[in-house]
């Protein structure tokens, strides 16, 4: 079984970092093949450009775009299994989610009436989300039919989608060099030390399950 494994945040050992891992973890003990891309450190990317040549016969479902998402792009089409975590900035997935999310995606519409994708979903995907805002919050500042979109449009084009959030997560190392006064920093540290953990085994247990 082959996964592909995408941390879409710009810090490569954070929290959401440590969820993408977590899940890797979780594959391997079945012996997946991993293959774990740190976004952010691609060559350079961009969105969905509109060139329609996922489109055109012979390439339809492929993303002719060829920059630092090609390989990605390329990997998952070879994958049963797909990991994708992204922050939550500002109530949405990071910038950069957001530009794999629309190449993902895209390359699959048809804009036919006969068939709405080009691929069948097949895949499993496992869509991570670590967020400042506690996971209680997230049904009445709309985080969660944000996720729900997403989940939508990874089902329909993807395939078969898991997610998981972890709220209230630390943000920084270090609460004392700004004037942050919304938090409580010794709270944050304790659930990171605590309750953290206990997340990620879940996130690896989830993982797990889904390449059984």
């Amino acid at each position: 079984m082959k996964v592909t494994a995408v941390n879409t945040s710009p810090r490569g050992n954070w929290n959401t970092a440590r969820m993408v891992k977590a899940a890797c973890e979780g594959v391997k003990h079945c012996g997946a093949e991993v293959t774990y891309f740190d976004l952010y450190r691609q060559e350079k990317f961009t969105g969905c450009i509109s060139c329609f040549g996922c489109k055109i016969p012979g390439r339809q479902g492929s993303c002719i775009c060829n920059d630092g998402l090609k390989p990605i792009l390329q990997s998952i089409a070879e994958s049963d299994v797909v990991i994708l975590g992204t922050p939550n900035y500002l109530g949405e997935p990071s910038a950069g989610f957001r530009a794999l999310f629309e190449r993902l995606i895209f390359q699959n519409l048809t804009y036919e009436k006969e068939r709405r994708s080009y691929h069948a979903p097949e895949k499993k995907v496992l869509f991570l989300m670590s967020s400042n805002a506690p996971e209680e919050y997230y049904d009445a500042i709309g985080y969660t039919d944000m996720i729900a979109r997403l989940k939508g449009s990874l089902d329909t084009f993807v395939g078969k989608t898991e997610t998981y959030i972890c709220g209230n997560t630390l943000q920084v190392a270090d609460y004392s060099r700004y004037t942050w006064t919304n938090f409580d920093p010794e709270s944050k540290k304790q659930r990171h030390e605590t309750v953290f953990p206990n997340q990620l085994e879940e996130i690896r247990a989830i993982a797990e399950n889904m390449c059984k």
